[in-house]
């Protein structure tokens, strides 16, 4: 079994700090075995941390966080930068042609862009994996649900950090039963469903520290836009 970082963000996220070399050092520290850097809507920092990776005995796995029209989609083993604002199953087909998967994150989190509100429950159940653990929760109801779904629809189960901090990057990981240990043996043990999923809730303090730290970096580039 590999234990695998699948949501983290680099500075290339609009709220996202530390840069790549950053978590790939804590990646390696907490022992994890592979990471992917899926940063909002951008994914060369992500490229840079597969180049990387292999300097810090880790596997990169290409992806990123896709903001789609109905909420956010990680695109995870892809070959190319998917575009944001697609409809849902636009955005999931983008991903298969990029020879990617399509893994919803915390789809029951409105706040935070889930996309269950916004899709009918067919379409969700489309999606290649469900985010079944997410660190960044308040009282664990919609991992709850999350999971429920994913066990009702017979779906793959996944876990993410969701870290902006370095730091929190290993905070959930998924472990995966892959064939080969390379990226896309990953993916395809994810898609085939070969995972389990162990995690530790985000300290609540951290966790107000990077949703107020992405807000100023926010509002810092917003700013700088203007000049």
């Amino acid at each position: 079994m590999l234990t695998v970082e699948l949501h983290a963000h680099s500075a290339r996220s609009y709220d996202g700090r530390d840069p790549v070399e950053m978590l790939l050092e804590q990646a390696a520290a907490v022992g994890l075995d592979a990471i992917a850097v899926t940063d909002h809507d951008a994914f060369d920092a992500s490229q840079r941390a597969v180049e990387l990776a292999p300097e810090f005995d880790l596997i990169g796995i290409p992806g990123m966080e896709v903001t789609s029209a109905a909420g956010h989609v990680l695109a995870l083993g892809i070959d190319r930068k998917i575009p944001k604002g697609l409809p849902f199953s636009e955005t999931l087909d983008a991903i298969h042609e990029a020879g990617g998967i399509a893994v919803v994150p915390h789809p029951f989190q409105k706040s935070r862009s889930g996309v269950a509100p916004n899709i009918s429950r067919a379409a969700l159940a489309s999606a290649d994996a469900i985010e079944v653990y997410n660190s960044r929760l308040l009282t664990g109801r919609a991992n709850r649900k999350a999971r429920a779904f994913a066990e009702k629809h017979g779906l793959p189960q996944t876990a993410g950090s969701d870290a902006h901090i370095a730091e929190m990057v290993g905070q959930a990981i998924t472990a995966v039963d892959a064939n080969s240990h390379t990226a896309a043996g990953i993916v395809d043990a994810i898609r085939a469903g070969k995972t389990t999923v162990e995690g530790h809730r985000t300290p609540w303090h951290i966790s107000f520290r990077q949703a107020a730290g992405g807000a100023k970096r926010r509002v810092k580039n917003r700013l700088a836009s203007l000049f």
